[in-house]
């Protein structure tokens, strides 16, 4: 898993990672400002029927523009942000988004010019308009591509970006890297500091990562945990950047390596569907 692949949030010529270690720690119940309900570790299970539905996007049809206002996704990051081999392109047409038969495709290919472009869906927009959550679930049910080369991910970004940025990737798949997923969580300080854990979740041997399947992340005041298919395959102990509200991102990347010359073109990303929740 390479750490630094979306640090053009806060570029730093002295990157120091401090590895954080999940434990059964104290609460901070106490803290002023976090409501009661949520201030509490809400444990490993996963109940949506204790929670309450608060974003959902079945993609019937898809309202997305370059850059808002007044539709539900914009197709870039809110701070402008390309990464990885591919550009992300404005919504043009059947491209990068298609929407069938509840299914949104998202397509990576090179343009005429042998250039990768693809597509990314933000739920905010540049100015903090639109989606985003403290605490709570979010979900995407989703098919990845496989091979060399394509780089497929669901994440969330902090809307406070002032000290710093406040990320979880609840999937980024290498297909370079078959077998098994990552999930990590990052804050990257505005000094240059970068904090972060990292699982490899090792699950594609008798699934597959191009069969459909469901990626999850709950947040609570004490705990970032990760879902797959609903089981819980991993967790680690929320820091203060974490707690603020959320926005969401999906995105079919490609590396920016050797490998994207090989990867497969076109390549597509098919999403089911994309939800969030929130503790009753």
């Amino acid at each position: 898993m390479d750490h630094t692949s979306r640090r053009h949030i806060w570029p730093c010529s002295n990157d120091r990672r401090t590895f954080l270690r999940a434990g059964l720690v104290a609460a901070f119940a106490a803290i002023a400002g976090i409501p009661a309900a949520h201030a509490s570790d809400t444990g490993d299970g996963l109940d949506l029927g204790a929670m309450a539905l608060t974003f959902e996007d079945n993609f019937d049809n898809l309202s997305v523009s370059a850059w808002g206002p007044g539709t539900r996704w914009i197709a870039h990051t809110p701070w402008n942000g390309d990464f990885g081999g591919a550009r992300f392109s404005d919504p043009n047409g059947d491209f990068p988004f298609t929407v069938e038969d509840g299914m949104l495709r998202i397509t990576a290919a090179r343009d005429g010019k042998g250039v990768w472009r693809s597509g990314l869906l933000a739920s905010v927009d540049s100015k903090g308009n639109g989606f985003s959550q403290q605490y709570g679930y979010f979900e995407m049910r989703a098919r990845l591509p496989d091979g060399p080369g394509v780089w497929p991910a669901f994440w969330l970004i902090g809307k406070d970006r002032s000290k710093s940025t406040a990320e979880i990737d609840v999937v980024e798949y290498y297909g370079d890297k078959p077998g098994a997923y990552s999930s990590t969580v990052h804050v990257w300080h505005k000094d240059g500091r970068h904090d972060s854990d990292y699982a490899r979740i090792k699950v594609f041997g008798a699934a597959s990562p191009s069969e459909m399947h469901s990626y999850g992340v709950k947040i609570d005041s004490d705990f970032i945990r990760m879902y797959f298919d609903g089981a819980l395959v991993w967790k680690t102990k929320v820091l203060p950047e974490h707690r603020q509200p959320m926005y969401i991102l999906v995105d079919l990347g490609i590396v920016e390596g050797v490998t994207r010359m090989v990867a497969s073109d076109p390549s597509f990303m098919f999403v089911d569907y994309v939800r969030a929740y929130q503790f009753k």
